[in-house]
């Protein structure tokens, strides 16, 4: 397969190829995206993660060149792109619609840019040509876009958008219009081709299976501001405070306060939920210092009897992070089945099974008291 370089320059090697500082901006005296400051790297996926209305779309139309920022300094390989027009930025965007036009085939589709651009006839006639064997469309080329399914047209529109070979490329909601088996498998196709190219890319999804199944880095953005920076494993596991928390996957999150305050750990008393929490990796703070400690469903094990002390975590032999209740509820989902189990402080405790058996005849039942508990190593302790 033909491989396409993007437009390149030397980078100074302490330099980020994009770096976005201070960056804000305000629509009648509120602040869309508040103070964000990143760097970006070369041949980055890098995802802008939310919810809607917390500033991750405003922040890529900056990028873009759409919006100016009111603000803060936006440089890519050093220069700044504040007075660059949206035409004359090495930047494409790939819209969620796809926008690509109804009356032209899909050769012409990728080859619009180029000619805009005022390119010579055989040149770009080789780089349709490389597009679309990169994007494996060749069949497709005298296609018109009502004649192709969703996965075509989206890789007819990244085609597009790397045609003119740019610096960077930009990913609004890239998958959004595609049913939940097609996104699934067009993320893998659409990480290769860009892997491939060696393309800089930031999108913008509010999809958490989106953006941690496909970026290198992952920015969690919350009323205008980045909350969290790091690789979707540090993210998801170590998160920096309660919202990221709270809003990457499921978890479990008690109030609480410090207890016990040694080197090692830490042992969290929790009204909440009734119990006191051990976790080894603590935080420097004070006792009776205020805490949250979170520990996600598929970290705990339940059962119907007792654990017991050869096979659960030493911190349970101390009466630690293990805890009975009544199973609320029962979801299954085919790969897993999700339990609520109600303790008798009232609050509940989420938990999650593998299936792994294809019929598992240890399978709980709503009603059943049972019995949960987890390793203190699977905790994590939040100050904020």
């Amino acid at each position: 397969m033909t491989t396409v370089s993007p437009g390149t320059a030397s980078i100074e090697p302490d330099r980020p190829f994009l770096l976005l500082q201070n960056v804000i901006k305000s629509f009648d005296g509120i602040h869309a995206v508040n103070d964000v400051s990143v760097a970006i790297e070369q041949g980055e996926i890098f995802a802008l993660l939310g919810s809607s209305g917390c500033g991750k779309s405003t922040l890529l139309r900056m990028l873009a060149g759409f919006e100016t920022p009111t603000s803060g300094k936006i440089l890519l390989e050093g220069k700044s792109l504040t007075e660059v027009a949206p035409h004359e930025r090495p930047i494409n965007m790939m819209f969620q619609s796809y926008a690509l036009f109804p009356h032209l085939t899909v050769w012409d589709n990728i080859a619009f840019g180029l000619r805009r651009a005022g390119l010579q006839r055989d040149v770009i006639a080789e780089q349709v040509r490389q597009m679309l064997e990169l994007v494996q469309m060749q069949a497709y080329a005298q296609r018109k876009p009502h004649q192709l399914s969703g996965g075509q047209q989206q890789r007819v529109a990244l085609a597009r958008s790397l045609a003119r070979r740019p610096k960077l490329l930009l990913l609004d909601e890239p998958l959004g219009a595609l049913d939940k088996k097609l996104r699934e498998r067009t993320q893998v196709e659409l990480v290769n081709i860009i892997e491939q190219v060696g393309v800089t890319c930031v999108m913008v999804t509010h999809d958490q299976d989106e953006a941690m199944s496909m970026a290198s880095r992952v920015a969690v953005m919350s009323e205008g501001r980045i909350r969290q920076v790091g690789a979707p494993g540090d993210v998801y596991e170590t998160p920096s405070c309660v919202f990221v928390a709270d809003f990457i996957g499921n978890i479990n999150l008690f109030a609480g306060q410090v207890q016990v305050d040694e080197a090692d750990h830490i042992v969290v008393s929790t009204s909440e939920a009734g119990l006191s929490m051990f976790v080894p990796h603590g935080i420097t703070g004070t006792l009776g210092m205020p805490v949250h400690v979170g520990v996600r469903p598929e970290k705990i094990v339940l059962q119907l009897e007792p654990p017991q002390a050869g096979m659960r975590a030493k911190a349970c032999e101390h009466g630690h992070n293990s805890i009975e209740g009544v199973i609320a509820s029962v979801a299954y989902f085919g790969n897993q089945t999700h339990y609520v189990l109600r303790l008798d402080s009232g609050t509940t405790l989420k938990v999650s099974r593998v299936n792994s058996a294809r019929f598992d005849s240890a399978a709980l039942e709503r009603g059943q008291r049972a019995h949960a508990w987890w390793d203190g190593s699977d905790a994590v302790v939040l100050t904020s």
